[in-house]
């Protein structure tokens, strides 16, 4: 005998509700990643540049910002890259948006620099450290928590600015 399937169906933070902990990791971190990039869809590129706050906070600042903070943890940190090899603006300055910054150009480079994080953690267990300036050294562990923490909260932001853009609300929207 079969249980019933749950409705709605179970999502993907729920799906690994008894995974192991790197699994529980990676796929809540890709769980904001996912809705930070539903935030942007179907948007104008005059739409991700509308100011609703006195800050420069944007939905295209926010989505530039959190592929400048992936940049940063996982590639300058964890794989020892020089940010002058990477080519794109360091997290403090990701806020600004450009002439040529589009909806569709940040979310690809938002793509690129997800897609670059998971290949530099795959090569490395939980447990493993990599030196810090400040933090002396951190590990995946840490670093997995730390974007969780920094994707959800922006991720709120956007859900916010996104309302006070077109009305949409939840995951979706």
């Amino acid at each position: 005998m079969t249980s019933p399937s749950p409705s709605p169906p179970l999502a993907p933070d729920e799906l690994v509700s008894s995974s192991g902990e790197r699994r529980v990791l990676e796929v809540f971190l890709d769980l904001y990643r996912d809705i930070l990039k539903r935030k942007l869809a179907g948007l104008s590129d005059q739409q991700i540049r509308q100011r609703h706050v006195p800050s420069q906070t944007t939905l295209g600042g926010i989505v530039k910002h959190l592929a400048a903070v992936e940049r940063e943890w996982f590639q300058v940190v964890l794989a020892g890259r020089g940010e002058d090899e990477l080519g794109a603006p360091a997290p403090d300055d990701g806020w600004t948006l450009s002439s040529d910054d589009t909806a569709e150009s940040l979310l690809a480079g938002y793509e690129r620099a997800c897609a670059a994080s998971r290949e530099a953690a795959s090569r490395l267990s939980l447990d493993d450290s990599v030196s810090h300036p400040r933090l002396g050294r951190v590990s995946l562990r840490w670093i997995y928590v730390h974007m969780i923490e920094e994707s959800a909260r922006h991720v709120g932001h956007a859900d916010i600015l996104r309302e006070q853009t077109d009305g949409a609300t939840g995951f979706d929207g």
